[in-house]
């Protein structure tokens, strides 16, 4: 748990309901919800099922048939439109960046409508591009096209958070991009939100993601019937009944495995270099620990490159890297993000990050499958003991 302080607030829905003409049964049919402040909920459930109308009628961009909607206690229906939307951050799918636009520009955005001052606006662009790992000397005039999709998408969380909400609202943010930088994306948000606590509600359409990101999940039904509303933890432990069986899936012992944190197993530590410094003190270091290869670190002591100490024989100095991502897996990611992380690379482990992407050590095969086999045989045990902990016959 985080000692940062909540930013977030309440989010409460009750009897929330959106009937279209022409439509037998409403689309969300009396949704009653408690979002606890400085939580993130996933809502989840088939296509169809009123997922994103129930989320949209939270900033009301679909206004609400009938029921009530507050935030931090304030109904929303009692508010006017444009300036409930602007205290309330929204993400969506691929970022949605005016072009015309430069990076700062998209994020200033809301702030400019909310008559801040050009000082204070072009230090919360800086102040959230170096939040979301994008250096504002690279990226604060650069246009969406010149961006990757992870970087729109990293723009796009940006400029959701510009007004300092306490409620952001995410429909599907991370949906367009490729698994790695999905994976990384998410780890990112889970940083984020250790460091800012808002009240997220996010929907997606896959289980894994939402069992990742959730301190809660919302599994729904058609017409936005609450089929399970828990814990990660619990859906996958005791679903409540045989749609949330079916739709969480086959395996879901093995899943509960993925609530594991790389945060929960113990990290080596790994020689490291920084850019600049002499190569012959990081030969002598490497060699020191035995290990044959070495991490190398920028100025923040952010993961930049993994490289054999064989290729830096013969040079003077540590050289830049020649990209600009930062390596690794967050210490709150999953181990299934960590094994494929390690199955991509060429060097056994992981390189693990804290808060701001500082590195933190490294976590290897074996300490990750040995904890995977300890885990099980501690579900295979629970499921062959009765209630009192005697063995069932």
């Amino acid at each position: 748990m985080t000692d940062q302080p909540i930013s977030g607030v309440d989010l409460e829905l009750v009897d929330v309901t959106k009937s279209y003409p022409g439509q037998e049964r409403p689309a969300v049919d009396g949704l009653t919800l408690h979002v606890p402040a400085g939580e993130i909920v996933m809502f989840i459930g088939p296509s169809g099922c009123g997922k994103t109308t129930s989320l949209k009628m939270i900033n009301r961009l679909i206004e609400p048939t009938s029921g009530t909607i507050t935030i931090g206690g304030d109904d929303v229906r009692k508010q006017k439109v444009d300036e409930l939307r602007r205290h309330i951050g929204y993400v969506i799918q691929g970022g949605s960046l005016f072009p015309h636009m430069t990076v700062a520009q998209n994020i200033a955005l809301v702030p400019k409508l909310l008559k801040w001052d050009d000082k204070r606006v072009e230090a919360r662009v800086d102040e959230l591009l170096d939040l979301v790992n994008l250096d504002p000397g690279r990226y604060r005039d650069r246009y969406p096209r010149e961006l990757s999709g992870g970087q729109q998408q990293r723009v796009g969380v940006a400029r959701g958070l510009a007004s300092d909400p306490p409620v952001v609202l995410m429909d599907e943010p991370f949906g367009a991009v490729d698994p790695i930088t999905r994976s990384r994306l998410q780890d990112e948000l889970m940083s984020i939100q250790s460091e800012l606590r808002k009240t997220i509600v996010c929907v997606t359409h896959d289980i894994d993601e939402a069992v990742k990101l959730g301190d809660r999940i919302c599994i729904l039904q058609e017409g936005a019937q609450v089929a399970q509303y828990d814990t990660p933890e619990h859906v996958l432990a005791a679903p409540a009944n045989r749609f949330v069986e079916d739709f969480v899936g086959a395996g879901s012992g093995l899943k509960q495995l993925t609530l594991t944190r790389v945060d929960d197993i113990e990290l080596r530590s790994w020689p490291t270099a920084s850019v600049g410094e002499p190569v012959a003190e990081v030969l002598a270091r490497a060699g020191q620990a035995g290990e044959s290869s070495v991490i190398v670190l920028d100025q923040r002591r952010r993961p930049r490159a993994w490289c054999w100490v064989r290729d830096l024989e013969g040079q003077d100095r540590v050289p830049p890297p020649a990209g600009d991502e930062v390596l690794g897996v967050d210490r709150r990611a999953t181990l299934n993000d960590a094994l494929d992380d390690m199955l991509s690379s060429s060097y056994g482990a992981a390189v693990v990050t804290g808060r701001r992407d500082e590195f933190l050590g490294v976590v290897d095969f074996a300490s990750v499958t040995r904890h995977i086999q300890e885990t099980a045989q501690q579900v295979e045990a629970s499921a062959g003991s009765g209630p009192d902990g005697t063995e069932r016959t």
